[in-house]
């Protein structure tokens, strides 16, 4: 349609649409020789990256799945996958030599090589939107990642949902810099912006400084990150003088969103949105747009439009408005299942298609949603149970706090207790009284945190999300 416009932007590469379209009828040429097919896995290691665009599609050309490798993961969780998912061929990006992992291989050098001596032209393989389109396996933060399997369908329902909450434009500019290993970067804003005609920017890593560059010197319209991301460019010396003037959408999800954040972009003047989902769910499932009451700031929104969301209680009634319960999420951006994986499948996935996600959310009387925590977070302090993001949302209203983390540790008294972990802000300071003190009238006795250290920064996975898993483990171990 617009084969003149910008698609894909790079440091030293950019590419309009007509250029991405050869490129990648022309890969999707070159994997079939090498007799690639419907069905078959093709895998992609490395930062964000033209190349890893291109895979993408031209898997999708082909009917093959596509699956991207979490560059955070180590070499054995890297064959894991691949053994896992079976993939015939591994395109490495910048950086990768893929040494020791299986299948075959595929360099830039010879990436770059297949494209130029493959034909071009029109590739007519029939594909479904019921297809598998790619596997994403999840961060593994407990246990073994598992791959779930999202078809065209959930990507291309994903994008209506987004794009009936978020009027995106022709001429958008969208800075890729979370990692599209992830479905947040891949489905909330690459596919969406290709949908529109816009203008992808990758960079192969978030970085402060870089961020407030682009954002002046190309005129980034809209980009994803996840809360700490967003707190670092608030956090920053230049936050307060940066030319912030051509950002329409900043787009935020993860993690619950602190209220102090959104607050800080909105002094700004600028449109700050958040949602919720999660990899199953492609990921949108609640959002919360520019048009909602000024109430519902912090809470993840009401349900995408093609999507249903239903809280449930532990008895397995529907929750009531202000009890907690695990979000339940169905609709066409729901994946059909884990790869491989029968038994998860059924465990997370209800006759009748419901996703249970195991996060805790409260509902108010007009139903927006506020998610409490994984309920693996939630811990029982003498007999009362303590939702982490209640606490840690409080805990982000103090000036001096940058990022912080609440979790249960063994206490001789209360069975558990709280554990605060605070990072500061450069260059401020603060006593772990002051800002238990800060919580106190705020907050039911019980839910205050017994403990509060101040630490460096805190354990996060390639997506950015907070590793509370290990936090847990590190300070059980300290405890013993």
């Amino acid at each position: 349609m617009t084969p003149g416009r910008p698609a894909v932007g790079y440091p030293g590469i950019d590419r309009t649409y007509g250029d991405l379209y050869d490129r990648v009828t022309r890969l999707a040429r070159a994997f079939a020789d090498l007799d690639v097919g419907r069905g078959d896995r093709i895998a992609y290691l490395g930062p964000n990256h033209p190349s890893l665009v291109e895979t993408f599609f031209a898997a999708g050309l082909l009917g093959a799945v596509f699956v991207p490798l979490n560059t955070r993961l180590a070499a054995p969780e890297l064959r894991f996958v691949l053994d896992d998912s079976g993939a015939r061929v591994v395109v490495l990006g910048e950086g990768q030599d893929g040494g020791g992992l299986p299948g075959r291989h595929l360099t830039q050098d010879a990436f770059e090589e297949l494209i130029a001596g493959a034909p071009a032209g029109p590739l007519d393989e029939p594909v479904s939107q019921d297809d598998i389109c790619l596997i994403m396996y999840t961060s593994g933060t407990t246990g073994r990642p598992k791959g779930a399997m999202l078809t065209h369908a959930n990507l291309i329902w994903n994008a209506v949902n987004l794009l009936v909450d978020v009027p995106l434009a022709h001429d958008e500019v969208t800075l890729v810099s979370a990692p599209l290993f992830h479905i947040a970067a891949l489905a909330q804003t690459l596919v969406p912006t290709v949908l529109k005609g816009g203008r992808a920017l990758l960079e192969p890593s978030f970085g402060v400084d870089r961020t407030f560059d682009l954002v002046e010197s190309e005129r980034v319209t809209m980009m994803f990150g996840v809360p700490s991301m967003f707190a670092a460019l608030a956090g920053s010396p230049r936050w307060a003088t940066a030319d912030l003037s051509s950002l329409r959408h900043l787009l935020c999800g993860g993690a619950p969103v602190p209220e102090a954040l959104i607050r800080a972009y909105r002094e700004r003047g600028l449109t700050f949105l958040q949602g919720y989902g999660m990899t199953e769910t492609s990921p949108g499932a609640l959002f919360l747009g520019a048009g909602h009451p000024d109430g519902k700031l912090g809470s993840a929104g009401v349900p995408c439009f093609f999507s249903d969301v239903r809280l449930v209680a532990a008895d397995g009634s529907p929750a009531v408005p202000g009890e907690p319960g695990e979000v339940y999420v169905q609709g066409p951006n729901v994946m059909p299942g884990y790869w491989r994986r029968p038994e998860e499948t059924a465990k997370a996935l209800s006759a009748d298609g419901w996703f249970r996600s195991g996060d805790l959310g409260v509902t108010d009387a007009d139903g927006y949603v506020r998610i409490s925590g994984r309920i693996s977070d939630m811990y029982i302090s003498g007999g009362e149970n303590v939702y982490p993001a209640e606490v840690e949302s409080l805990l982000y209203e103090h000036p001096a706090v940058a990022e912080c983390a609440v979790i249960g540790v063994p206490d001789e008294k209360w069975g558990e207790a709280g554990k605060a972990l605070v990072v500061l802000r450069a260059g401020m300071s603060a006593e772990p009284d002051e800002l238990l003190a800060h919580l106190d009238g705020r907050l039911a006795r019980f839910k205050i945190p017994k403990y509060l250290e101040f630490v460096a920064e805190l354990p996060k996975n390639g997506a950015g999300k907070l590793l509370k898993a290990r936090l847990r483990e590190r300070y059980r171990e300290q405890r013993a």
